[in-house]
């Protein structure tokens, strides 16, 4: 699947105390409307690449609080994520729609699912950010002040975004991505910097960090995940340590707790498969609504 595809138009709306960035493309067609939610340190410009294949859906890519342009502080609550989106979705009067969500993302459209039970008919979740039943049982946190996790250390400032592109172009695990979309992560995950020169990450790193720090805060996701009574479609990748970003987090028994769950092991693809190879990850979308 080629096609080509204006711009999308950027919309604002207001979620508990932020201004959420949606990114729109109008449908060219009748089709389902499509929403998708990216990764942990990344922004719905990501799905650029995917959503292009789908033009007769109107598509909405959302920045999800503290990416992209939804700036906020540090988050320490993953059902704050859902909150936003399900205020979305209120505010935009969509039903029935196609959630379409990666890692950190589409733990929380399914979340969003099954506290929202009509506003998504369908759910594709390449690797969701949902682990087994003893991950959550303990209740100290992962990273602390003291002891942060590493992204906290992420180079913050960049010249522009061709200096972010020269940099990370061959290394790890950049340089799996297609070329078209590593270079919307880098275009589209800057903002001019606060001091006037340059330009800075959009997801800061220390939002980033907390991001991974909190990700024991939704204890509840496995239960919710049994009153998600809808076609879900879990894609896996391949599984190697927690430790490791190109490795899969999700529960291997995750689509048999869900109602109508189908579960698609790819052990040929890394956590970052829609990264990888969007063509394939718009083939699975596509197959799993009907259109191939």
């Amino acid at each position: 699947m080629t096609t080509t595809r204006p711009a999308p138009e950027t919309r604002f709306y207001a979620t508990g105390g932020i201004d959420l960035a949606v990114h729109e493309w109008a449908s060219e067609g009748g089709g389902v409307p499509l929403v998708f939610a990216h990764a942990t340190g990344f922004h719905g410009r990501v799905w650029d690449a995917i959503a292009e294949q789908f033009p007769a859906h109107r598509v909405h890519a959302i920045d999800l609080r503290g990416h992209g342009l939804s700036r906020s502080a540090p988050i320490d609550d993953w059902r704050v994520l859902s909150s936003d989106v399900a205020e979305f979705l209120d505010q935009s009067g969509l039903n029935g729609a196609v959630g379409i969500g990666h890692s950190m993302g589409a733990h929380t459209l399914l979340q969003v699912a099954a506290e929202n039970p009509r506003r998504f008919a369908r759910l594709v979740l390449f690797d969701p950010v949902i682990l087994a039943p003893e991950f959550y049982a303990p209740t100290e946190a992962l990273y602390t002040a003291d002891n942060p996790h590493p992204a906290i250390r992420r180079k913050r400032d960049f010249a522009s975004a061709e200096a972010m592109i020269e940099r990370f172009a061959t290394r790890d695990p950049y340089d799996l991505f297609d070329a078209r979309v590593f270079e919307d992560y880098c275009r589209h995950g800057l903002v001019p910097a606060a001091n006037g020169e340059g330009m800075e990450l959009a997801c800061a790193p220390e939002v980033e960090a907390s991001v991974y720090a909190s990700s024991r805060s939704n204890p509840g996701i496995l239960e919710a995940a049994k009153r998600v009574d809808i076609p879900v479609l879990v894609v896996r990748a391949k599984y190697t340590t927690l430790n490791d970003f190109k490795s899969s987090p999700t529960w291997p028994e995750l689509a048999s707790t869900l109602p109508q769950g189908t579960d698609l092991y790819r052990p040929d693809m890394t956590h970052f498969h829609p990264f990888q190879d969007p063509e394939d990850a718009a083939r699975i979308i596509a197959e799993f609504i009907g259109e191939k």
